[in-house]
Parts: structure tokens; sequence; C-alpha cells
């Protein structure tokens, strides 16, 4: 079982992604609009990822990345961004995180952060 938060205070916009997440029989999704809810499921869930949004309510999400990395330091995590993959690097260098994800993120996106996830993880044949 792949356990995956998604933290995002617009839903609509992930929809498709989620869908697409939550259509792998593997794949657990738990859904949060905040980095602090983020944070406490990251306590007591021990994620394999979680992706965060770039606009939530409560905290910047690289900041939310080392806080999550402070809790645990074995989760991975992908981030919805609107820089490029150049400043996207560059924001996040250091941090380990394992996608820079679309704005409006759809299915692709989700498969392809589906394999990344299971090739980190040794789950790949």
């Amino acid at each position: 079982m792949l356990r995956i938060v998604l933290v995002t205070s617009l839903p609509e916009s992930v929809h498709s992604f989620a869908e697409a997440l939550t259509a792998e029989p593997e794949v657990r999704l738990d859904r949060v609009s905040s980095g602090s809810e983020a944070l406490s499921l990251a306590r007591t869930l021990s994620p394999h990822l979680v992706v965060i949004d770039t606009d939530l309510p409560d905290i910047k999400p690289l900041t939310l990345v080392q806080e999550l990395l402070a809790v645990n330091a074995m989760v991975n995590t992908a981030l919805i961004s609107p820089l490029s993959e150049e400043e996207f690097h560059e924001a996040s260098e250091g941090l380990g995180v394992l996608a820079r994800l679309p704005v409006n993120p759809g299915r692709s996106d989700a498969a392809e952060l589906l394999n990344k996830l299971r090739s980190v993880l040794g789950l790949m044949p």
C-alpha cells in the first residue's frame, strides 16, 4: 500500500490528478487543505509521499517540505509549482524533492509521479 497525502486548498484544480492516483488499487490517498493537517498526518501515518500545492493558507510549500523532513526524514515530497524546472531546482536544492508538478496536474502527471515513487522505493520490476 502506497500512502500519499495531497495538500491543497483548491481540490478542483487537482481533480483529475487525484482521480488518477486513487484509480491505482495500491494507493491510499488522504486529502488535507493545510500544512498543519499535513504535518499531523505525517506524524501519524508515515506517508510514502506528500504532494504539496503551490498556495496553502498557512505555510509556504518549501517551508512545509522542511518541516515534513524534520518530522520524518524518509518522506518523499512533490510540489505543484508554476516555476520553471531551473527555477524550481534552485529554490528547492538540498530538500530532496522527488518531483515538480505543473499547476493543474493531470492524469499523466500522476502516472509519472507514481513511477518515480515506485522507483525510489524499489517497487519497480
